[in-house]
Parts: structure tokens; sequence; C-alpha cells
């Protein structure tokens, strides 16, 4: 494709992306340089809605093209939202909130990170809560692009947030150096003052516009400029008027904008059915038609809204113009398109953004550089452990602070271990995670646990003296969320912010969501992406030359690979067309799991959204986009941990009941983990553990070792160690599974002295994997032993050696030439040293990280040492910290190993799951109970024992408006008030009508009320079920079937249907819920929701059944057998034959 050439010189100054402008602009803002470049242009703005999220893309493309030798100028800006004073905003908001109705439905709006603009609701009166008008504010130099920062950061403050974010002229006044701004579009500044004053006439509105111009004026100066833009919408023509008149009153420069949407002409009709999918279960857009059809063409719009040239835009005025009948002088619009090149490229610098590393100084002690600080630090935390005098510890200790200096990566280390040091009072932290834990400095400082010489991790795995990528250390603790916070709290949230997700529309929830409104069968659509992504798997796996491991197809694989998908997208090629202009456009913002940027002034330094109401960078950084580090930033990540929580609940237990802690502080938790359970004091080969837990299969929320795969294969292989065990959960991967390594690996381990090894060398590295490449340090140790190479080197072979080709100049053919002449200098055979390398790449594409696994194996450990010398105190917490989902699973493994399971008592309940004094029994919480919120439990807990229903309904000192009719029902529901039914009546829904549904107030109204509902009598089994079900998101299993029944089931290899054999095709469920259905044909079928006793629901379609004569029971027990498809999952047919109800 030839660029084209543009006579009239233009520059886009007002435009959108996806990245920014969400459900209203299509295209990243790679795509809208690309064709911008193509089309003519020299730059091109940057102007999404209310935010700066496109620029890191913006940054990064432009770097590209520069390199590809094309001359480009990426322009830095936003379409802000204007009000002229938030403070007059600010009053109008805070007396809507006066209205408690109405405040509950301003919260709903009012904290969002992915603002989306309806464009029809900006280009009409607003009333005050809802107003803001656009405003067009680009960057002149670092200084306006600092500034930019900082209006866009202080517009999404919670004081200037209500569905979108705000500016005013107070902070355009304090912010504005370096900034141009101008009027944008219909809905716009000036825009504002037509729509308001239209109706009073042309003078009102020319009056109240001279007035936003003498504002902008005062603020700007000449950098303030009246912009005009072409369309085939009249009141668009009836602005420009107005705009032309007050910029020739006050000599304001006059600009045309093309106020592009999407990146190419072509692309309108996506953009159109972006528009709408945004508002897929939101309700209506003002803008939305009444049926909200698609366009036939783009002149029903009345616009084209993609990146044009000077030519273009001028066709666009001639076209419009006469369309709508106004008359323009040729000459003054001819200066507006012409004046924008000239801003671009005489008014705005030619600049990238300042991506000087940023970390905070507050890190790095007073007196001290940060390398001085980090020194002492280490050689301080080696001393603490006693390592200080030997010289193993010690040169290690100096290389590695010798490459983080070189790097620059002090004062990384250094607000690492600020973290560190703030999480130690609050919470567990695991031992480590990820290559970090081959770090000594880390071990010394206390960010890992896990003292790498010992466990011969190697440094160069985390940080190579070479490489030029940042660090990156991630940080398990109980409780992310909480230490986040108090990050916030000490640091300040202009210093601590959360990194962003931005979601991305999918290949199957698109095609779903087109096909939706194009009217298609839903079953239609179904049936084709249920099976796309399998069909097209094995494909793209051939196409890669992947025979084993995890991948995930590219949706241009899943087309070109799937025929089901191909057939229908033939039969409907309009929802090609869009699938394909659509998937992978931007959804919705979310926050990244853990990852956090730490700096100060964030503020000032990126343009800082909110989400939730939490304050987040606008950038991403992971595995598909990495945008922080080329920005500036180091990500932080701060990840939860469940099983860290669970060994909290589980130490608070053992301190309450062996060692008299009323009530354990997390300084004594603290204190007990590092006598008892800190890697440095644990026995890690203690037999006894790994007899009775690992060897014995006696599992109980084990960390990596909850599903049943990884439980067996740990029975085999027999871990004696944990290097045994880092071994294990390396190889229970998909990539080792496929190729068989679980199984050599057992034979290898129970015949060792069949393993040959090459020569010593090659029996010290792989001696402790039984000969096996388990681990990719391995292939570097080997690499530097054998062939010569550095450690570094031998990480870089590593992360190169799933690359095809060893040719000259790659890499990789550097390295594998080295490497074969490093061999032949130690004596080995050059064909020795060549099916060395083979076996390199063949377990390259198995090989695990050995620091984290050893790290993660440990904690593996921990919980393992836990349950074998502390049973019930580990099963309490693993109940209490059991998702609601697995909860029912847990509590069956709680009774396999003989604890009995005690139900709700308001009277020995509590806020965690409890252990009787014998520690055979565990008491089910309170907070299990759902609707019962920690208000009324506080008052159950400071007030309790309750004797009766009057002792319950009339105690002095209980605050009823806490424990109020509500709570009342969850606990007499949820079944807690079971023990304080009396005799007085004759079942508990007798008690539940008389307490609870008819509350009474006094002990009159209570003794008429026992007599009025005496015939209520019990609830029924159906109720009681439900309750339980709907209260405690558990389902009573033990009310339907015995654990003996069960048992008697297991024995006769007769699965619940969550652990359905295709083979053996019989199972047992329960059915929950029948729903009726009628094929095409009219034909009558059953859709059954059944549980098992691992409270997993299924659906099971029954076919063709005879709703006269067969009959489901539910809550009932059944045999039954049944078909499994992949694609529809359970069948059935003649139930009267294949379900069998159990006694």
């Amino acid at each position: 494709m030839s660029r084209k050439d543009s006579n009239i010189k233009f520059v886009g100054l007002h435009a959108h992306s996806v990245a920014g402008s969400i459900f209203d602009a299509i295209g990243y803002p790679q795509d809208h340089m690309d064709f911008a470049y193509e089309n003519g242009c020299d730059a091109l703005a940057l102007t999404d809605h209310g935010n700066m999220n496109g620029l890191a893309y913006q940054v990064l493309h432009a770097k590209k093209m520069q390199e590809a030798g094309k001359e480009f100028k990426p322009i830095f800006g936003c379409e802000a939202y204007f009000t002229p004073s938030i403070a007059e905003w600010h009053d109008a908001y805070n007396k809507a909130m006066e209205d408690k109705k109405r405040a509950r439905s301003i919260k709903k709006d009012e904290q969002s990170g992915a603002t989306v603009e309806d464009e029809g609701d900006s280009k009409k009166t607003q009333g005050i809560l809802k107003r803001r008008r656009h405003l067009v504010l680009l960057a002149q130099n670092q200084t306006g692009l600092n500034n930019l920062f900082k209006l866009v950061s202080e517009s999404y403050k919670a004081e200037n947030f209500y569905r979108y974010p705000r500016i005013d002229y107070a902070l355009l006044k304090k912010y504005n150096e370096g900034i141009i701004a101008s009027s944008a579009c219909l809905g716009g500044v000036y825009a504002g003052n037509y729509w308001e004053h239209r109706e009073e006439g042309d003078e009102a509105v020319l009056e109240a516009m001279r007035e936003s111009t003498r504002q902008m004026v005062d603020i700007f100066g000449d950098r303030w400029y009246a912009e005009i833009q072409w369309n085939n919408i009249k009141e668009q023509h009836e602005l420009n008027q107005y705009v032309i008149q007050v910029a020739k009153e006050f000599g304001v420069g006059l600009v045309t904008t093309a106020d592009s949407h999407y990146p190419n002409p072509d692309a309108w009709k996506d953009r159109e059915l972006y528009k709408r999918l945004g508002w897929l279960g939101k309700g209506r857009p003002s803008w939305a038609e009444e049926e909200s059809q698609l366009p036939e063409g783009v002149e029903e719009i009345g616009y084209e809204l993609y990146p044009k040239n000077g030519d273009q835009m001028w066709d666009s005025y001639k076209q419009y113009s006469e369309e709508q009948g106004f008359q323009y002088d040729d000459d003054l619009v001819m200066q507006s398109i012409e004046e924008t090149h000239r801003i671009a490229f005489d008014r705005i610098e030619s600049f990238l953004p300042d991506n000087t590393v940023r970390l905070p100084e507050f890190v790095v002690p007073a007196g001290f550089t940060a390398t001085q600080a980090l020194v002492n630090y280490a050689l301080e935390g080696l001393k603490d452990r006693g390592l200080h005098t030997s010289k193993d510890y010690t040169d290690r200790l100096k290389h590695e602070l010798h490459v983080i200096d070189d790097r620059g990566f002090s004062k990384y280390f250094l607000t690492m271990k600020s973290i560190v040091d703030v999480a130690a009072n609050m919470m567990l932290a695991g031992p480590g995670r990820g290559s970090a834990a081959g770090s000594l400095v880390a071990y010394a400082l206390g960010i890992t646990q896990v003292d790498p010489i010992k466990h011969g991790l190697l440094f160069s795995r985390f940080l190579r003296s070479d490489a030029e990528d940042y660090p990156d250390i991630d940080y398990d603790v109980s409780d992310s969320m909480t230490l986040k916070e108090k990050l916030v709290e000490m640091w300040g949230a202009d210093c601590v912010a959360p990194i962003s997700n931005w979601n991305t529309l999918q290949l199957k929830s698109l095609i779903k969501d087109i096909s939706k409104l194009y009217n298609i069968p839903f079953t239609e659509v179904n049936t084709v992406t249920s099976i796309m992504m399998r069909e097209a798997l094995p494909e793209a796996k051939k196409k890669h030359d992947i025979k084993a491991g995890v991948y995930n197809p590219t949706w241009e694989e899943v087309m070109e690979f799937s025929p089901s998908l191909r057939r229908y997208l033939a039969m409907h090629p309009a929802v090609k067309t869009h699938v394909e202009g659509l998937v992978g456009q931007v959804r919705s913002c979310s926050r990244h799991a853990g990852g956090v940027v730490i700096a100060e002034n964030l503020n000032e330094n990126m343009p800082l959204i909110n989400s939730g109401g939490v304050r987040q960078a606008p950038w991403a950084e992971g595995q598909n986009v990495r945008h922080l580090e080329p920005m500036g930033f180091i990500k932080f990540d701060l990840l939860g941990l469940s099983t860290l929580k669970m060994m909290e609940g589980c130490i608070e237990h053992i301190l309450h009941r062996h060692h008299g802690v009323e009530s354990p502080t997390f300084t004594d938790v603290f204190n007990y983990y590092n006598e008892y359970l800190h890697p440095d004091v644990i026995d890690m080969d203690n037999q006894e553990v790994y007899e009775n837990i690992f060897h014995a299969g006696k599992w109980a929320g084990v960390f990596q070792f909850t599903e049943q795969g990884a439980q067996k294969f740990c029975v085999r292989a027999k871990p004696r160690n944990i290097i045994d065990v880092s071994a294990i959960t390396s190889i229970y991967r998909p990539g080792p599974l496929s190729a068989n390594v679980h199984d050599e690996y057992v034979e290898a381990k129970e015949s060792p002295h069949h393993i040959k090894y090459l020569n010593d060398d090659a029996h010290d590295i792989t001696q402790e994997t039984f000969g096996f490449l388990i681990f990719q340090e391995q292939i570097a140790l080997l690499a530097h032993k054998l062939g010569g190479l550095t450690l570094d080197e031998g990480n870089m072979l590593r992360k190169v050696l799933t690359k095809k080709g060893t040719g000259k100049g790659s890499v990789k053919g550097k390295l594998h030439d080295k490497f074969i002449l490093g061999c032949a200098a130690n004596k080995i055979s050059k064909d020795e040293a060549q099916a060395l390398w083979d076996k390199f790449e063949y377990f390259s594409g198995y090989g695990f990280n050995k620091s984290h696994a050893v790290s993660y194996s440990i904690i593996s450990f921990q919980c393992a040492w836990l349950w074998n010398y502390y049973p019930a105190e580990w099963m309490a917490a693993f109940l209490d910290k059991e998702p609601e989902s697995r909860k029912e699973k847990a509590i069956n493994i709680a009774k396999k190993f003989g604890f009995e399971i005690a139900p709700l008592d308001v009277n020995k309940s509590g806020t965690v799951w409890e252990i009787s004094d014998d520690g055979k029994t565990l008491i089910q919480p309170l907070t299990s109970i759902k609707g019962l919120g920690m208000a009324a439990i506080e008052q159950v807990l400071n007030n309790r024992p309750f004797v009766n229903a009057e002792d319950l309904l009339f105690r002095e000192g209980v605050s009823y408006s806490k424990l109020n009719k509500k709570a009342l029902d969850a606990l007499c529901r949820g079944g807690a008030l079971d023990n304080i039914v009396d005799d007085r009546f004759s079942g508990r829904k007798h008690f539940w009508s008389a307490c609870v549904v008819e509350r009474p107030k006094s002990l009159k109204k209570f003794a008429e009320n026992v007599e009025l509902y005496q015939p209520e009598g019990d609830f029924s089994e159906e109720e009681v079920i439900q309750f339980k079900t709907d209260l405690t998101g558990v389902f009573p299993i033990n009310l339907v079937i015995s654990t003996e029944t069960i048992e008697r089931l297991h024995e006769k290899y007769i699965p619940p249907i969550s652990e359905f054999d295709e083979e053996l095709e019989v199972c047992w469920f329960i059915p929950r819920e029948i729903t009726a259905r009628k094929t095409k044909n009219g034909k009558d079928y059953w859709i059954v929701s059944v549980i098992d006793s691992n409270n997993e629901q299924t659906k099971i379609r029954c076919w063709g059944v005879k709703p006269q004569r067969d009959r489901i029971h539910l809550n009932r027990p059944y045999l039954a057998r049944l078909n499994y498809d992949s694609n529809w999952g359970f069948s059935t047919y003649a139930i009267g034959k294949t379900f069998k109800l159990l006694a």
C-alpha cells in the first residue's frame, strides 16, 4: 500500500481509541496512527474521553514507527469532562445525596475506571448533577504532559467524580502551563452554551459563549482555540456559525477537527455495533433508536469519524455544508484546517514522555545512598542468620550486591524490603515465589525465607548481569488487599496505586453477542461456540510444533482451524465481519490481582484513574501488554494466598487450645510461626510427616495437593524430602504429564541403580531428580559445568531453547557452538555433546523454575506438618477458609477423617469454625449464615447464652436494631435457634411464626403468638433442606443420604456425578430442580439440575420424557446410567429405566 499524498496540510488534534473511549471508539492507538500515516498525515493526537489510558500504546508505537523509518509525531492529549465550578456541582451532589433513595442510585454509578461515553446525552441540556462538557487538552511539552496527568488524576478523585471525572476553571488555572485547549464537539464547552440557551435566541447563546471565551482566554491566552467540525448534523452547523463569530470577536484561533473514532473508513459499522454491545444489559442509551438497529450505510449516521487527511477534511466541509445549506468563508475554513498542522509542528514540541525509572525516595534512610543502605541491611540480615562467617555466603552476597548496584536496582530492593516490613506486622507471608527465591540478598532482607545456597537455587535465574529487564519479585501474603490498603494509608494514594487490567472482547462471547443482535437462534450459536476451541486446538498446536502443554489458540487460528465455526460464519457473513473487527477490543476495566506501582507523586507522572472507588494506574503490565516498564514504572506483585490465611487460623487455634492464649494477636501468631514453621527451623526431613500425609494420601487442604491427580501421583512417588515434593509438583503439569514423565520418574525413583549419568558433574546436578531435567536451573548448571557457558549464559540458554533454528547469527546458535566447544574441552565427544543439547531442547518445554517449586513445596510441607500434629486445628482452619463453592466437599473430607460436624447453635457457634473440648467435633460458625451481618453476630456473642425465646427476644442490653427481625429470621431458618425451641412450641415452624414472623414487642404479645401459631408444627424436610441451602450455601446432604450409603457406593465403584467415569457410565446424584422444555418438534424433555457430595451442581438433559408417567423426586438420591458428550454434557433417554431411586 503506497502512502497517500494530501495537498492540504492537516493534523487530527481530536481523536479517540478503544484504549480510552470504551464502547465509543474502536481500534487501538497504533491502528489509528498507522492509518493516519498511510493516509498522508505526519502526526496525530490521542484525546480519549476523560483519561489517557492509551498513552502507553501511543508511545510504544511511536518508537516502533521511528525504528521503521516512519517520520510520525505522536501528540498526547485528553478530551476532559469540564464543568465551570466543581464546588457548585458538588453542592448539587450533596443535596441529591440527602435523598436516601436517590443516594443509593448515585452510589451505584459513581465508581468506575472505564467511563462509557453516552454521546447523545452530552448533546443536549443537562441537569447539573450529570453536567459535563467536553474540553480537548493537548500537551505542548513535558511540563504540559505532567500538568495533564495532574488534571486527569484530580478529575478521578472522589470529590470530582460522579459517573464521569470532572475538572473546572479552578483546576485549569492551577495546571494549564504547557497545555493547548480547544472547545471540542457537539458535546463541548461552546456546545454546552448552545444547548442550554438555544431556546432563548441567538444573543443568549452568543453571550454565554462569550463568557466561556473570556474565562478560557484568561487561563490559556492564545493557547485557547475554537473548534469546528464537519458532518451532516444541522445543529453542528448552527454551532459552527456561533463558534466562528465568537472566535472573530475575541481573535481566538480557529481549528477544524475530524473527531475520529475508528481507524479507517470501513470500520464505521463495527463501531456502531460495538456501541450497542456496550449497552447490552445496561438499559438503552439516549442515542439509541427504539429498535437499536444497525444503519445500512454511513450516510444514515451523518458523519465519518476516521483519521482524515487535509484533502478529505476539505471535501467533508464542502459536502456537508452544501447538504445542510450553510454558507462559510472558504478561506477561513482552509485556515482552520491548516492551523492544525502549525499547532502540531510549531507549538507542540517533538518529545516522548520522560521514562526515568521512578521509585520512592522515602525507602532510603537519611544520610545514605540506596546502595549503601542496601549493603548495610543485607550484611545485617546475614549476621542475624548466623551466616556472616561463611565464605560461600559472603562471596555470593557480594556478587549479588554488585549486580544489583550495577543494574541500578538498589532502591527497588529497598522498596520491596519496606513492603515486607509493613506486612510482617500484620500477616503471614509466603517463603517465596518465583525466581526471586534464588536471591541471597532477598533472603537476607527477609523478602524471602528460603536459603538459596542450602537449596541450590541460582541468582542468575532471577537477575542476569547481562540482561536489560527489570527484576520481578512476587510476594505472597495472607491478605493482599489489606496490605495494599495499609500501604496507601501509610504512604499516600499518590504514592501507591494498583495496576489496571483491561479486559477485552473474547471470541466466544463476542460471537454470541453479535449473533444475538442479528436474532440468530441461541442453540445454533451455542452448538458452534461449545466445540470450536476443541476443534482448533490440535491443528493450532501442530502449526507451532507444540507436542505437549497448554496452548490457547488465537482467534485467527480458531477461525482457521474450526470447521464448525467456518461453516457458521459462511452462513452469517455479517457476524464474521464484525467479529474480525471487534475481537480484542476493550470490554471493561478491572484491577490486577496483586500488582501495584510505588513511587512518589504518581499523580504528576501518570494520569491516575479509579475503579470501584480505588485509585489506580491507567496502564497494564502482564503477559499480553507491558506498559509500565517502558513508561518508567516497576510493578510490585503483592498476591493473596489463602493457604497462608488458613495457616494463621490454624495457629490461632493451636495457641488457644494448647498454649493458653485466650485471644491470640498476630504477634502471637507470628512468633509461633517463627519458632515452629519458618523454613529455617522446621525439620523438612521429618519422615513422619512424609509418611503420614504424603505417602498415606491424607489430604485436607494441603497446598498444591487439592486435585485428585496430584494426590495420586504423590502417593505413587512417595516423597522423602523437599526436592522430591518440588519435583512432583513440577512434573504434575500438562506438558510433562502428556510426555509420560510422571511414570518414568516414579520408575527411576524406585530403581535409582538403573540410572546412567554422563559423568560426575551430570550426576551431581541431576541426582536429586533421579537423572531427569525437571528444573530449568539444571539446564543452566549443566551448560555451565559441562559446556563452559557462564551461569548468565546458561540462563539465557534456558530462555532461547524453545526458539527454532541454531543459525550462526542467532543467540541460540552462538550458545550452541560455544557449548559444543566447551564440552570438547571437558573431553565430551561432539556426538555426546549434541545428544545432551538435544536433551536440553526436549526438556526445556517441560522444565520448571526450581526456586518457585522449592518455595511452594515448603508451604505444602508446612501444611502437612500442621495437619499431622494438630489435625483438629488444621481441619477447623481448612473449613473456615474454603470458599462456599467447596464447603460441602470440605465438610465431607472432615467427616471422612472422623470429625463430627455440629450444627449451627446460637450459644456455641462463633465467627470461625470452633473445636469441641475433646477435639472430635467441629462447630459451624454464625458467619456462614447468609444475610446475618457482623453487627447482629456481635450482639449474639456479647449477650449469650440465651436460655429460651423470651431471653432471646427481650434481653436487656441487646440492641435489637442490630439483632433485628431479618437477623432473627436468618438465625431461625438457618437452624441456629433449634436448641432454644422448648416444649411450649409444637415445632420449629411454630417458633419461627411466633417469635420472628410476627416479632412480638412485649411478653403479652409473645404469649398470644405462642397460642395463636400452635398448629404450625415443624418445618417440612423439604423446607429444612431449602433453608439450609439458601442460608448457608451448603446443601445438607446428610438429610438426604447417609455417610454410610455414600461409603457403600464408593466401595461398589459408583462415583458421584462430578467424578463421572465415561467407561462405567453409572453414577449417583440428588435432583434439585426440574425445568420442563420442548424440542423444536414439540417433544417434551426435562433439564434436571442435580447435586452430589462434592457440592457441585450439574445439569442432565432427559429426552423423551412422558410428563404424565415419568416422575423424579427432588432431594432424593438416585442412581442413573448416563451418556456424556463434551458438547452437550450429560443426557439420558427413558428415565423410567435409567434412573433408580436409592432406598
